[in-house]
């Protein structure tokens, strides 16, 4: 009986242990309790580490009820406000208050929550990759295609930075390889109020507009004018520098664009996700010329962090170089990975 009794008391302080170390607490809607140590919370899903899963434990944001934690975090709100500091939940969790680092409280609720951050999280806790693959073989012809699509991420405080590479390509026998290789990185510095300013390089070849290399420089602003745990929706804007080279003979050129469009992310239906833009570039010294970019790609989870992805990508140019075509599209089916 005195065994039981300090076996009891052993395991309560333990218990005690654990839950000091771990300062972070959930209050499920369904009653359940998990402590552990918050990393992050994005697109409506919060990642916490506990002292007994191998693995980090993911709840859906819409599942929580209430929220307590000594750690400090950057939190992005529905209005595009950006606060750095400790959260807690309030009045049975209908009210969330932020404690700022500067000394400020703001009152708030889980659901104008859009984004958190643990700050003291490592590069690998704020980076984020993924990679796709496609291929198929036809005996006639020996017809061979294939298509890689991948992505490298990270966030900061401020700031994000994203890095890309895609290739597509399709041969036969007793006919020139076909190839479509883009190249990239972007990057954005977030404001108030869900402005952001925007910068990017980007590098396109493509046999199917006679385009040896295209180098395209842009720098604008924009803003989100939906950020939810369910969406995010922004519109852009800026200037462009288009520099071409053929592969035809044709002399190269370069021209000022204007560029404007929008980007859509929606990633509260279920395991599905997608994310959809399109950019217009009406040129200011090519007098009556537009180009136009146009993405889609439906994504649907798999487990293991395994995806498989339908996607299109179009490009339009009512001028393209002498015997190029003026519209060029890839529809792409492939499995993926993502980190």
């Amino acid at each position: 009986m005195r065994f039981k009794k300090n076996l009891l008391i052993g395991y309560c302080l333990l218990l005690g242990v654990v839950a000091q170390a771990q300062k972070d607490s959930l209050v499920l809607k369904n009653g359940d309790i998990i402590v552990g140590e918050i990393k992050s919370m994005d697109k409506g899903v919060l990642t916490i580490e506990t002292a007994y899963s191998k693995k980090d434990f993911t709840v859906e944001w819409s599942g929580i009820k209430e929220i307590f934690s000594k750690s400090h975090f950057l939190v992005t709100l529905t209005n595009g406000q950006r606060i750095k500091g400790t959260v807690e939940s309030v009045e049975a969790g209908k009210k969330i208050i932020i404690n700022g680092d500067d000394g400020s409280k703001t009152e708030t609720t889980l659901g104008e929550m859009v984004f958190l951050k643990g700050l003291k999280s490592d590069f690998w806790s704020r980076a984020y990759a993924s990679i796709d693959l496609g291929l198929s073989f036809t005996k006639a012809n020996n017809l061979q295609q294939y298509n890689v699509r991948s992505k490298f991420g990270y966030l900061a405080d401020k700031w994000q930075t994203d890095i890309f590479y895609d290739d597509t390509r399709s041969k036969q026998d007793s006919v020139a390889e076909t190839k479509r290789t883009e190249g990239g990185i972007a990057a954005k510095y977030f404001l108030q109020k869900d402005w952001y300013l925007a910068a990017s390089l980007n590098f396109l070849s493509n046999t199917e507009q006679a385009l040896d290399l295209r180098t395209t420089g842009k720098l604008g602003i924009g803003k989100y004018l939906v950020h939810t745990n369910k969406q995010y929706w922004g519109l852009g804007a800026g200037l462009s520098l288009n520099n071409e080279r053929f592969t035809n003979g044709t002399a190269s050129r370069s021209s000022l664009e204007a560029y404007f469009g929008s980007e859509l992310n929606l990633f509260d239906i279920g395991d599905l996700s997608l994310l959809s833009n399109i950019w217009a570039y009406p040129s200011l010294t090519e007098n009556g010329r537009w180009r136009t970019d146009f993405i889609f790609d439906l994504k649907y989870d798999l487990p293991l962090d395994l995806y498989i992805k339908l996607g299109f990508t179009l490009n339009y140019d009512n001028r393209p170089a002498v015997k190029g075509k003026e519209t060029d599209y890839v529809l792409a089916f492939s499995i993926g990975w993502e980190l």
